[in-house]
Parts: C-alpha cells; structure tokens; sequence
C-alpha cells in the first residue's frame, strides 16, 4: 500500500475526512479493510504512515503499515 497524488478512476472508492479527499482502490479497500493515514514527525524520520486493518501480503516488507 503507497500514498499517491491521482485522479479518480472508475474502480475508485471515495472518502472526504476534514475538507481532504482521499481515493481508496476498490479491491484493495476490500482487502485492507479500514486504513489510517497519519503524519509522523519524530526528529529523524518524517513524513505520512499509512496502516490497515488488515495485513496486507506482498507489500514490500510493509506488513501493516508503509512510510511514504
């Protein structure tokens, strides 16, 4: 799973959380089940966190959750 600026698609699913909107492919947002966006700053390591209810197979060693 990976954090990315597009456009929406017809096989998109579509969110609005606090004024943002956020596009979820359908047949992952199926296997995913909830996913959380967050940012992270910790001194050494910034940026977005994304994590799933759901593990997620063959991503990258993200388990669930990916830095992007």
């Amino acid at each position: 799973m990976r954090l990315v600026l597009d456009e929406p698609k017809d096989n998109d699913e579509k969110f609005e959380v606090d004024g943002l909107t956020y596009l979820i492919d359908k047949g992952l947002e199926q296997q995913s089940g909830t996913v959380k966006v967050d940012y992270v700053d910790n001194g050494w390591q910034a940026g977005f966190v994304l994590s799933s209810a759901n593990p997620l197979a063959g991503g990258g060693g993200c388990g669930t959750s990916c830095s992007c």
